[in-house]
């Protein structure tokens, strides 16, 4: 491995705090976790899809679990308040990390990003939306925002419009301020696109949305986990991101919302926890966020993704971005070296922490199997943005996506198993 003073991160130190990359891969799967004697070093590019655990963050889930395990908010025992106020702490965490000043009354848990997405368009948007308005979405859009918006249309009689993507992989502003008028109630965009890395203006989205009297809702799965991010210097009305994207567990998401449009919205799921009082006959609800928070919540994935938020913050999200973008370029122009590579997105220096390509002749799941005969752990298909390969006139990509525990050395081990396949089809 190359020195260590090459990398904007400590890579080495790093790597001994996820136990998952000494592991060895290839070979038939019979019990998970182990690998048969002929296997590959794992090299693991899928970071987009989910990035791997941190001892630290494993600890604190053990933790819960073996010594204050407990629901949250409905006992007066020990392990409950103990729990409560580990989960509490958690939400005032996540507000702290992406800069709502607002604290732990502006932060939903989810299960996901696609949840908070599905909560704000069923919550708000069926109420809000009607014939005559328009939403505005990006062509880049995950199918988390994509789907979920046009099935709200439909229900609600309003239109969805498409900002396009230019021939560079970037935004078309100039489209955009044509769309957005006094129509539009929600301008609903990623901020960094999973597919071809672009990085979205989404401040002057916002701008323009708040002009017109309409939302914002920025999709954050890709920007949080890779970099520096205030919502309010954004001015998002909305946001959302996955704890799985960003070393925590699974199964954790969360909702960012301004307290006073938070404060307006009706609960998208009905049950125990979210209520203040019940009679046969009515209901009312409890104050923010836990009014959007029904059943029991997510409490020891909520303390998993508090653990990984200080995991980062100790790198300090500002190295963690450095250390993406050069990953990136780098495997940019490796990639761009080969005539029988194409890429889709901006250039190289000006991406977020991603790649991804096709092999001339080569069907994007055929490489991704070949690569992983080599070790190599990537992501082939149309990662939720089949309309944007639509667009871009491919039926599926490979993409290979890095984090802080990746090297330059991996990238070299990719680029070799591409030629294996270059010319095992030649």
């Amino acid at each position: 491995m190359e020195a260590q003073e090459s990398y904007p991160v400590d890579v080495a130190a790093i790597r001994e705090d996820f136990p998952i990359l000494e592991r060895k891969v290839g070979g038939d799967i019979t019990t998970p976790g182990e690998s048969p004697d002929d296997s590959l070093p794992l090299v693991y590019l899928d970071n987009a899809a989910t990035s791997q655990t941190p001892k630290q963050v494993v600890e604190a889930i053990v933790d819960y679990y073996y010594g204050y395990n407990s629901n949250v908010h409905r006992g007066i025992h020990h392990l409950s308040q103990e729990a409560s106020v580990a989960y509490e702490n958690a939400h005032d965490r996540a507000a702290e990390f992406i800069g709502a000043s607002g604290g732990r009354e502006e932060i939903v848990f989810t299960k996901n990003t696609t949840e908070a997405m599905n909560l704000v368009a069923y919550a708000w948007g069926l109420n809000e939306l009607g014939p005559g308005d328009s939403v505005v979405l990006t062509q880049m859009e995950h199918h988390a925002s994509l789907v979920t918006w046009q099935q709200i249309a439909k229900k609600t009689g309003a239109e969805v419009r498409y900002i396009r993507v230019t021939d560079e992989g970037y935004l078309d502003m100039d489209h955009a301020k044509e769309l957005i008028d006094d129509s539009t109630k929600m301008v609903s965009a990623v901020h960094v696109s999973n597919t071809l890395g672009t990085i979205v203006p989404v401040s002057e989205l916002a701008d323009m949305a708040h002009e017109v009297g309409a939302y914002v809702f920025v999709d954050g799965a890709q920007s949080v986990p890779t970099r520096p991010v205030d919502v309010e210097d954004i001015d998002a009305d909305f946001f959302a991101f996955s704890g799985h994207k960003m070393l925590g567990p699974t199964g954790i998401g969360v909702l960012y919302g301004k307290k006073e449009i938070l404060e307006e919205t009706e609960p998208y799921l009905y049950g125990g926890s979210m209520i203040r009082s019940v009679t046969y006959e009515d209901s009312t609800w409890e104050d923010l966020p836990w009014k959007f928070e029904a059943g029991t919540p997510p409490i020891a994935q909520g303390i998993g993704l508090h653990a990984a938020i200080d995991y980062l913050d100790e790198i300090g999200m500002e190295n963690v971005q450095a250390h993406e973008e050069h990953l990136a370029k780098y495997a940019y122009d490796e990639l761009s070296a080969f005539d029988d590579i194409e890429i889709y997105g901006p250039p190289g220096d000006d991406r977020g922490g991603l790649v991804g390509f096709n092999l001339d002749g080569v069907h994007s799941h055929d490489l991704s199997s070949i690569l992983n005969d080599h070790g190599v752990a990537i992501r082939a298909g149309d990662h939720c943005t089949q309309p944007l390969h639509d667009e871009l006139g491919v039926p599926a990509s490979t993409r290979a996506s890095f984090y802080i525990y990746n090297t330059r050395e991996e990238v070299d081990k990719l680029v070799e198993a591409i030629d294996d396949a270059r010319q095992l089809f030649a």
